[in-house]
């Protein structure tokens, strides 16, 4: 007999997404202990108490799951987004939350967001694996999650608030990358905001405030005569 329940919402269904979630939970925290190059399908088992092939019946390989632990980092970042963005505040407010949330999600789970990052390649290995084109990449949760970026890039410059001349897609790279220094710093060097003697007595959330801030008035349209004053210095 035919059903249109969504296979996830039958019992069968909702309990191979709780084994496979909890797979994914082991496979962070045997991440977080050993690295990439201690997470196999065999310590996994043994973690969970599972046997290899039931965890096979989930993931096909490693490198299957390490891409799973990815896209869930990046679900999980615009969940945050969605819930700290509502769309009724003003829009630079959304703004500058959109970017703490980022640094805020990486910080609260760093061996989750190690894991979201983890296998550089070689540039030569990199290209291969390098999405054909925007399309593909827009399927993935990273795709996605980065174009939350484009998108308020975009509405900022059609509210006039942003600068018109900023080609979207290479601001929110830009911005991704400044995020990522901060969240890497947050997590390997502790207290790295008070490392500068004079420098003040802020804490770290008080520091991702003052990047996201500093971050949105670069993106920010700048009268004429200022923008003159500033080429010419």
């Amino acid at each position: 007999m035919q059903t249109d329940i969504p296979v996830d919402k039958t019992p069968a269904g909702r309990r191979r997404k709780r084994v496979r979630e909890s797979i994914i939970a082991a496979a962070e925290k045997v991440f977080a202990r050993e690295g990439e190059d201690g997470l196999s399908i065999r310590r996994l088992a043994e973690e969970i108490d599972y046997s290899p092939s039931a965890i096979y019946k989930y993931f096909e390989s490693k490198e299957e799951l390490i891409d799973e632990l990815k896209e869930a980092f990046f679900e999980r970042l615009m969940d945050r987004v969605d819930t700290s963005s509502s769309a009724d505040r003003p829009f630079l407010d959304r703004a500058r939350d959109c970017l703490i949330t980022y640094v805020e999600t990486a910080t609260h789970r760093p061996y989750h967001y190690a894991a979201a990052f983890s296998s550089i390649q070689q540039k030569d290995e990199c290209a291969s694996l390098m999405p054909k084109d925007w399309e593909a990449f827009m399927t993935t949760n990273k795709g996605k999650a980065f174009s939350i970026l484009v998108d308020m890039v975009e509405e900022g410059q059609a509210l006039g608030v942003f600068d018109n001349a900023l080609e979207p897609a290479q601001a929110a790279k830009s911005l991704w990358a400044s995020l990522h220094g901060v969240a890497q710093l947050v997590i390997h060097v502790p207290h790295f905001e008070q490392l500068i003697p004079d420098a003040g007595k802020d804490s770290t959330t008080d520091f991702i405030t003052f990047h996201a801030n500093l971050l949105i008035r670069g993106l920010q349209a700048q009268p004429v005569a200022e923008a003159k004053d500033i080429q010419a210095g």
